[in-house]
């Protein structure tokens, strides 16, 4: 994702030039000022990247044995590395050359019918819409587990040594309704934050939260294994009946881990938080080489020492396999229901903008008056309305189907390529216009090929995880 924009002088100009109307990108009638540093975009990544699916990496990792799982760690942060540079380079273009200019393609949407037109933006909106519902419906899923398993601990520690109440956290319940509703209306205040530019304090705390609940997995793990004396485990990883269910594991945990990284859909955003000089693309590029490392330390650490920790016996989410300390589980899951209140409105704000900037939303503002207070406050309806009911859709789905998990993981692996690899790849090499053939484009090629036969082996395990016999 190299330098366009270089020139420090081009910061200053970038928010007084109009883009013009052909242009994938919408005209600045009233600049934002961008602030944002490498601290901030590190925070949004982590917040984006991070969640609570790094306490499922033990998990992966035992199915693909020592070195197969911290292989296929290392490889997919390198793979997030390439695809988060070339898209980055993708934010800034030089505009109409009749009209002069540069032009911001301020969201994913945005960049793709910039470089590839209206039907390639069209059939990328397809794939956006279904991962970033998806992501939220995850995300509700996730946090009424993670709230009932802090309920449920509680109850131990009070009546579990007397009555010998059971610690579960496998067992689903009525009472996660009641959370998914809870963390629903919590997103329904969150979604009125306008965008990403007064997301900063709210990204920084959730990357805290992640911070805490991986450190706590980490940790744990790496106590456990001191504790047994003993590093369990194989090469092989965890053995199965047959070869073809081996097979079908590998593939579902190589799913699991590729899936875990990108955040493609939610780049451009960030990237326009950034202030200049420097370009915003080189600003970018350095925190997403700081934010993959720092991710791929937490996730090797977790992975790693998990399945050290269970060998074969590694449960789905790493947090699940220790009894004690329960104060500790707790607050690790605290820290994940407060990462995922921010880690929603990550992946929400891609699709609000989207809806919004198609329906003209600002145009929807009215001023309300508060006769008692003497004030009046300025309302946007639309804005109110779509994203309420955008925040009640989410939270609808995830009660009327609370294993739907299973599904929208099949629909990540669906996703990935289109999303994360073609698309860039294709505008990257638009943008520069690289010449067929070349060294460069061969190797890019070869790198979207790739990913592309990766993703495809992850889309079937993934979906004979779902629909078949032996669901997993």
């Amino acid at each position: 994702m190299g330098g366009r924009g270089g020139d420090p002088q081009t910061g200053p100009l970038l928010e007084k030039l109009p883009e013009p109307s052909c242009s994938s990108s919408e005209p600045e009638e009233h600049p934002v000022k961008r602030t944002g540093t490498v601290w901030t975009a590190s925070a949004h990544i982590i917040t984006a990247v991070v969640g609570s699916g790094v306490l499922s990496l033990a998990w992966s990792v035992a199915q693909l044995g020592w070195v197969g799982g911290a292989a296929a760690i290392v490889f997919f942060a390198g793979v997030t590395v390439v695809q988060s540079s070339l898209l980055a380079e993708c934010y800034v273009s030089r505009g109409d050359p009749e009209r002069g200019g540069l032009i911001r393609n301020k969201s994913y949407m945005n960049a793709v019918r910039f470089y590839l037109g209206e039907r390639r933006q069209m059939l990328s909106g397809f794939f956006l819409s279904i991962s970033l519902f998806g992501s939220g419906v995850v995300y509700t899923l996730t946090t009424a587990t993670s709230m009932r398993a802090i309920h449920e601990a509680n109850r131990y520690g009070r009546e579990g040594q007397q009555q010998g109440a059971p610690f579960s956290t496998a067992t689903a319940g009525g009472s996660d309704v009641y959370y998914m509703l809870l963390f629903g209306l919590a997103q329904a205040v969150l979604s009125q934050i306008p965008d990403f530019h007064n997301m900063a304090w709210l990204s920084v705390f959730a990357a805290v939260m992640s911070f805490f609940y991986s450190f706590v997995g980490f940790g744990l793990g790496a106590a456990k294994v001191i504790e047994n004396g003993v590093i369990k485990g194989g090469i092989g990883g965890i053995p199965l009946a047959s070869p073809m269910q081996k097979v079908w594991r590998v593939a579902q945990s190589l799913g699991d881990i590729a899936f875990a990284y990108p955040y493609t859909l939610v780049l451009l955003e960030i990237e326009d938080t950034l202030r200049s000089p420097p370009a915003e693309s080189i600003t970018m590029k350095a925190a997403s080489r700081a934010s993959i490392a720092i991710t791929t330390f937490f996730y090797l650490g977790c992975g790693c020492f998990g399945y050290a920790a269970f060998g074969d016996g590694t449960p789905g989410n790493l947090l699940t396999g220790f009894g004690e300390p329960y104060w500790l589980i707790d607050l690790a899951n605290l820290c994940v229901v407060l990462h995922l209140l921010g880690g929603y409105q990550l992946y929400s704000q891609p699709a609000f903008a989207l809806v919004e900037r198609r329906f003209g939303a600002e145009a929807w503002v009215v001023e309300v008056p508060l006769p008692l207070l003497r004030w009046r406050r300025s309302v946007n309806v639309f804005r109110l309305c779509f994203r309420t009911a955008y925040v009640v859709a989410v939270t609808a789905v995830a009660v009327w189907y609370p294993y739907f998990n299973q599904v929208v993981g099949l629909i990540g692996a669906f996703t990935f390529w289109p999303l994360d690899i073609h698309f860039p790849v294709q505008m990257y090499l638009a943008q520069n216009k690289v010449a067929p053939w070349t060294t460069r484009w061969l190797a890019i090629q070869a790198f979207s090929a790739t990913c592309l036969l990766v993703a495809v082996f992850a889309s079937v395990g993934s979906a004979v995880g779902v629909f078949g016999p032996n669901r997993s």
